[in-house]
């Protein structure tokens, strides 16, 4: 009882892993918002999947590094945040291409460029990994997780992505200039259970970059995102 409007093959040859039961990737694919708008769909939607597959992710991702790394704890813990954090899953799901693939409600197929989106790309990595497990055991979950999500250790290893976007702008900012960044909030919009916040993040009087978030600490980090790209210091050696 396939009911996906589109053939879920070129999928699974880009996951890596043929379904035995397609009900369950199916599910993996389905958000709840779809189900607001198509009542009688007869799978669930991927929130219990993604439940799941969160926690063989860590797994899988903490006995790589237990076993390949004599790192201490807490730098095994940053690492495992850089590989597993939204940003990095929802870039994994659009290198895999699946974004098409989500049965989601109008407005959210419609809704592509916010964070709410990224959200939703990185919750169906999660779920893809957990419906990978529940068909195939932990060996097929931990092979997508090698071929997929580890795969981007090195590069995080290499640029320092595990710092935080603040520390990091903080520390090439003091190395190569002298300087301390500092922030300043520009504007605040909404109402206040729902505020948008616009810092600046400024080296001396040059404000370099702008960012938002729902937060004050949110806007910070954006910022300090935008300022690491604006001074060609994302990806310093």
């Amino acid at each position: 009882m396939e009911t996906h409007p589109k053939d879920l093959t070129p999928l699974e040859e880009r996951l890596g892993y043929q379904f035995k039961d397609k009900a369950i990737l199916i599910q993996a694919l389905t958000h709840r918002s779809y189900l607001n708008e198509n009542a009688s769909f007869p799978y669930p939607h991927n929130e219990r999947l993604e439940f799941l597959g969160d926690a063989v992710l860590e797994l899988a991702v903490t006995e790589h590094l237990y076993k390949n790394y004599a790192n201490p704890e807490g730098e095994l813990t940053t690492w495992r945040s850089a590989l597993v954090n939204a940003k990095t899953l929802a870039s994994i799901s659009q290198q895999l291409e699946f974004e098409d693939y989500l049965l989601l409600s109008k407005g959210e197929a419609r809704d592509k460029a916010s964070k709410a989106r990224m959200y939703i790309l990185a919750n169906a990595i999660e779920a893809i990994i957990g419906a990978i497990y529940m068909d195939g055991g932990m060996p097929a979950a931990e092979k997508f997780v090698q071929t997929h999500v580890l795969n981007h250790l090195p590069y995080i290893l290499k640029h320092s992505l595990y710092i935080d976007p603040k520390s990091r702008f903080q520390e090439t900012a003091q190395e190569l200039l002298g300087i301390t960044p500092s922030y300043k909030v520009l504007s605040e919009e909404g109402p206040d259970h729902q505020k948008e916040f616009t810092v600046g993040v400024f080296l001396d009087k040059e404000m370099v970059a702008v960012g938002k978030g729902s937060s004050k600490q949110e806007a910070q980090v954006s910022a300090a995102e935008a300022g690491l790209e604006a001074k060609n210091w994302a990806n310093k050696e």
